[in-house]
């Protein structure tokens, strides 16, 4: 733990902020295996183009977990150490696809990066002018977020706007 690092915290209590943490630690993992597996089961038109967005979404997932990991380990506190846990302590929760269609794996995309925008959010709240350092992690994880929700919600206009062309033309 990192004394002198942690007196810079003011008006937050610590154990508070890894709790915080700890829930978003949770969610990235799940978020990284649910792109991670959806990018193996999709199908459908432009599914290639899904693909590659899927893997560097679970890719920035990955990078978001041992950030926050790391954060927490400065803070004094210990990631959750068991997978089960992921699953008791998510804010986001974890879907495993029903559908392996295209156009459902991005809804279902596009909501979880929903849900990892509000998380980060209310830690950047929680934390802005109180611990900087927790502050700016957040501020990335959360620029990224929102641009994973454009991407997948380009990709996903793409591809319905294509659909409705076709049937339009079939018609």
């Amino acid at each position: 733990m990192a004394r002198r690092g942690n007196s810079i915290i003011k008006g937050l209590n610590i154990n508070t902020i890894i709790t915080g943490l700890n829930k978003a630690y949770a969610d990235e993992w799940l978020a990284y295996y649910q792109y991670f597996i959806e990018a193996k089961v999709v199908k459908g038109i432009m599914k290639d183009a899904a693909i590659a967005e899927l893997e560097q979404h679970a890719a920035d997932e990955l990078r978001h977990a041992n950030m926050v990991a790391d954060r927490i380990l400065q803070l004094g506190g210990t990631p959750l150490l068991n997978p089960q846990d992921w699953f008791t302590h998510t804010n986001c929760g974890y879907e495993e696809p029903k559908n392996f269609d295209v156009v459902s794996i991005l809804e279902d995309s596009i909501k979880g990066e929903q849900c990892a925008i509000s998380v980060y959010s209310e830690l950047a709240d929680l934390t802005r002018d109180k611990d900087i350092v927790t502050y700016d992690i957040v501020s990335q994880i959360l620029a990224d977020e929102v641009e994973h929700e454009e991407d997948l919600q380009a990709l996903f206009d793409d591809i319905t706007e294509f659909i409705t062309d076709i049937k339009k033309n079939i018609n």
